[in-house]
């Protein structure tokens, strides 16, 4: 047997990273194409997987995971509520919006459950309208779900003056009035249209508008041109919700963005480098 004398392309390691993304179901997720797109670019070692996870084997999965040699996670639906009762450590963060994204694994085997939505929710307002200021004026959220709590919480610490929420039950926005504060104000769903004149940043942060489910029925009358208007739906990726808020002048982001940069944190604890957002990876991830 002739021996190769060229040197190996990476050191031997003990074992690859292994990461991935914990749900139920979790075929649609797109975060394998994600980090798949990030560990190829940058030539590291490592793997990313999907994992589907029944709600009642969640705790079970969790603690064995890292016995795998898995050194995180992030979480979907149903599981992001459930894993802070499981995880050791939890940040402010993850405990004000109540809901965990992103878990690591740390050596002396504790986990740590962090949530990294509304990070990925204001950097991609800052990346795609630079010009935005969230201080300017009222922002106006509609929904009052897990991924509406991240919006709320990033956009009282950027600064807005005030914010309005509306959501069909009514109860889960008085919610997270009485849990943000004096800055909240809750408008009927009846009044969502209303709730719009003069905010400057308008968010959905409901699900409806997206493929196979119902469409978002607020008027948009009240839109001012120049109004910050976002979605965190991104199939499509220009909703109808945009479309309009386009054609009156809004200047309009969609909801990819989010979904990329709420992931580059939990990259770069799990594989050791901070990765970029940008074109190409909008484009693997499409």
């Amino acid at each position: 047997m002739t021996q190769d004398s060229s040197p190996d392309p990476q050191p031997p390691v003990s074992h690859a990273p292994l990461a991935g993304v914990i749900g139920w179901p979790i075929a649609h997720s797109r975060s394998p194409l994600l980090h798949g797109h990030w560990l190829q670019r940058y030539g590291l070692a490592g793997h990313y997987i999907p994992i589907p996870v029944r709600p009642e084997n969640l705790a079970e999965v969790l603690r064995t995971l890292p016995r795998m040699g898995f050194v995180g996670v992030n979480v979907t639906i149903p599981h992001k509520e459930a894993v802070l009762q499981i995880a050791d450590i939890v940040t402010d963060r993850a405990a004000l919006i109540g809901a965990a994204n992103t878990l690591i694994f740390r050596e002396d085997g504790k986990i740590h459950a962090d949530n990294t939505d509304g990070y990925g929710f204001i950097a991609n307002l800052t990346q795609n309208a630079p010009d935005w200021c969230p201080d300017r004026g009222a922002a106006a959220v509609i929904g009052a779900g897990g991924a509406a709590r991240a919006v709320v919480a990033s956009l009282l610490e950027s600064g807005v003056p005030e914010l309005r929420i509306t959501n069909r039950t009514k109860l889960r926005a008085d919610q997270i009035k009485n849990e943000f504060g004096a800055k909240v104000v809750v408008y009927d769903w009846a009044q969502a249209g209303n709730m719009l004149e003069g905010a400057t940043t308008v968010v959905n942060a409901t699900s409806m508008g997206m493929t196979g489910k119902p469409a978002l029925r607020v008027p948009l009358d009240a839109l001012s041109p120049g109004t910050l208007v976002t979605d965190l739906v991104y199939t499509p990726l220009m909703t109808d919700f945009l479309l309009e808020a386009q054609s009156r002048g809004c200047q309009v982001v969609d909801g990819l963005g989010m979904l990329l940069h709420q992931a580059a944190p939990g990259f770069e604890r799990w594989f050791g480098r901070r990765p970029e957002v940008d074109e190409a990876l909008r484009q693997a991830v499409l």
